[in-house]
C-alpha cells in the first residue's frame, strides 16, 4: 500500500470524538484552508484548540458548526453578516424561526408614526467671484 493510501486510510478511521487539523477539515469541507482561517476572525463561536507552533485542532462540534456555516454559506446563499446574526439569534438553525415575544398590551399599542426628518440648514459659503476675460 502506497503511503498516500495509508494516510487516507488512517484518516477514514478516526473516531468520531478525535480532533481534526486544519486540512482534515478542509478536506472534508471541500474549502480552502484559508477560507477556515478567515470564518474563525468572523464566526466567534468557531474555536479550535491551538497547539505548539499555532497548529489548529477542531472538536466535532466545531467541524459540525463548521459544516451548518458552509451550508448556509455555499448553499442557502447567506451573507456573513446573516450567518451571524442566525448564530446570535437562533443557533444557527434557519428552519426554526426565532422565538419572537410580543409585548402583553400589543393590541392596545397603536404603530409608531415616523418623525418628520428636519434639515439643518447649512451656512451659505460665499463665493468668489472669479473673472473671466
Amino acid at each position: 500500500m502506497s503511503e498516500t493510501a495509508n494516510l487516507s486510510t488512517r484518516r477514514g478511521s478516526k473516531s468520531a470524538e478525535a480532533f481534526r487539523t486544519i486540512s482534515e477539515v478542509a478536506t472534508d469541507l471541500d474549502v480552502p484552508q484559508h477560507v477556515l482561517r478567515f470564518w474563525e476572525t468572523k464566526f466567534t463561536q468557531v474555536r479550535p484548540m491551538k497547539r505548539g507552533g499555532g497548529r489548529r485542532y477542531y472538536r466535532p462540534e466545531d467541524v459540525d458548526l463548521l459544516r451548518s456555516i458552509r451550508a448556509l454559506l455555499y448553499d442557502d446563499g447567506y451573507t456573513i453578516k446573516g450567518v451571524q446574526k442566525l448564530l446570535r439569534e437562533g443557533g444557527g438553525k434557519p428552519d426554526e424561526p426565532a422565538p419572537q415575544e410580543a409585548p402583553a398590551h400589543a393590541e392596545t399599542v397603536a404603530p409608531a408614526t415616523p418623525r418628520p426628518h428636519r434639515y439643518r440648514r447649512q451656512p451659505q459659503i460665499p463665493r468668489a467671484r472669479t473673472r473671466v476675460n
